[in-house]
């Protein structure tokens, strides 16, 4: 070999790698994978790229719910880097899914979907290079900023115009605006205060089930493993929850409310004594049983809490 001629075929193949990269991307925004193409432009060098690889399992067999909504979010951030004025050769996205790819699971020790790794230029990817998905959730803004952290490469989220909640908004101004006029010579049913409560109460089941965490984290509704099938709705840690779980407990927090609304109908009305006595029996059966159950679920993420009720 005549002196720099490894060099040369060294640079050869990296330009070969980043040619075929862009051709994919000027086609896809998000490169599909298996084993032998992530082997060779992933994983094997020469490499001055980075690569964004979402592991997932997307065949319908699979029913994997969270992973179809991984996936939007992750398009759209990969939309949002190919259409912009800074796309360049140095960041690219892919998708290995598990049907096209199991060795590639295998042989990264990957037992669950969905998941995203962040390869580096140089070097072996570190801890921090796999995002903290059941943590922080899957939002495109939220994966821009993990990004930014391991590349350095800044991404401005542009998602497709969704008018949806300006028609719901609408229609519902609509609905009350036509509700009004069909009662505007009997608008008593405003002055109703058990109704302004029940609406007040829905509300503060929203907020403190963590509704509002759902939406600015925007984590799964629930996990599945991909290995046994098993789901879980409880998220096992004090720092995030699936959004199954909020359902969870706004229906908990209901049915102990309800319980407190009966104990106190029991208490104050001056009906029938047996009638009053089973309200009573009643709303202190939801009270406690529901009231065990909301206290176990704190107890299985607050791992060491000493005190449970009836179920533990």
């Amino acid at each position: 070999m005549p002196p720099g001629g490894g060099q040369k075929k060294k640079e050869n193949l990296l330009s070969e790698k980043v040619d075929q990269m862009m051709e994919w991307s000027s086609r896809r925004s998000v490169v599909r994978m298996n084993g032998d193409k992530f082997r060779r432009f992933v994983k094997a060098p020469p490499r001055n790229y980075s690569v964004i690889v979402m592991f997932t399992a997307l065949q319908p067999q699979r029913q994997c719910s969270v992973c179809r909504q991984a996936n939007e979010e992750y398009q759209v951030l990969a939309n949002s880097w190919r259409y912009s004025s800074a796309f360049s050769n140095k960041l690219f996205f892919t998708v290995v899914d598990y049907d096209e790819g199991a060795d590639v699971f295998q042989q990264l020790n990957m037992n669950s979907a969905p998941t995203f790794m962040h390869f580096p230029a140089k070097g072996k990817p570190k801890r921090a290079d796999t995002f903290d998905l059941q943590r922080i959730g899957f939002a495109s803004e939220q994966l821009a900023k993990w990004i930014a952290d391991r590349t350095d490469v800044q991404i401005r989220v542009f998602r497709p115009p969704n008018y949806s909640g300006t028609i719901a908004l609408a229609l519902l101004v609509s609905l009350v605006g036509g509700l009004l006029y069909l009662r505007r010579n009997n608008l008593e049913f405003i002055y109703n205060k058990t109704g302004w409560a029940m609406a007040a109460l829905c509300v503060v089941f929203a907020m403190t089930s963590g509704q509002m965490w759902n939406h600015i984290r925007g984590p799964p509704y629930a996990h599945k493993n991909p290995q046994n099938g098993q789901v879980s709705y409880i998220h096992g840690s004090s720092q995030a929850q699936f959004v199954a779980e909020s359902h969870i407990i706004l229906l908990l927090n209901a049915a102990i409310t309800m319980g407190m609304v009966l104990l106190n109908e029991a208490a104050t009305s001056k009906g029938d004594v047996g009638k009053r006595r089973i309200i009573c029996l009643v709303g202190l059966g939801l009270v406690v049983f529901f009231f065990s159950f909301l206290l176990s679920i704190f107890r299985s993420k607050y791992h060491g809490y000493p005190y449970s009720f009836l179920i533990k």
